[in-house]
């Protein structure tokens, strides 16, 4: 968790009641700007607030690491990994030196967004952060996701579609 330990703040509470705990706040501030400027506009508002605030924190994260840029994504990934992972249940399709590609088959995050009715939040706070955590790696590491549960995709395990959303990457498959 060193790597992430200004961000994770308490390792006595889980990744996952610490994101109940935002989306307690972020829903409904995100429902109020929905009524005040309307769904896209609010949309756009908490897009561009969340995207920002993920990206410097993880730029600042990877700053901070010593080595390579592969090395600084495969730091952040992993230690993103520890905090996040419990519950999430997911195939390895492929793990070498080229590509790992990974089928999420449940993700306790997408049920609990889902089940507020908010999934375009939880793919904001979780999905999405994903790419930030690539971004660390400095263009060494690219990301592909293909679909996410949070945002609708059916879970198959070994059919398809091919189901993901896992806070350390989904339906992905990461260039290494």
């Amino acid at each position: 968790m060193g790597v992430l330990y200004d961000y994770v703040v308490s390792a006595d509470v889980s990744f996952l009641d610490k994101t109940r705990i935002q989306a307690q706040v972020l829903v409904p501030v995100l429902r109020t700007l929905r009524e005040e400027f309307g769904r896209h506009k609010a949309h756009a508002l908490v897009r561009r607030a969340l995207r920002d605030w993920s990206r410097d924190l993880f730029t600042a994260i990877g700053a901070r690491i010593e080595g390579s840029k592969p090395r600084k994504w495969a730091t952040v990934q992993s230690a993103y990994n520890t905090v996040s992972s419990p519950g999430i249940e997911f195939e390895m399709l492929r793990h070498d030196k080229e590509a790992m590609d990974i089928d999420v088959t449940r993700c306790p995050f997408a049920e609990f967004f889902r089940a507020l009715g908010e999934p375009e939040l939880g793919a904001l706070l979780i999905c999405e952060t994903d790419f930030d955590i690539v971004a660390t790696g400095g263009g060494a590491v690219t990301l592909t996701r293909e679909q996410t549960i949070m945002q609708g995709a059916t879970c198959s395990g070994t059919g398809s579609p091919r189901a993901s959303d896992l806070p350390e990457n989904g339906d992905w498959r990461v260039g290494l």
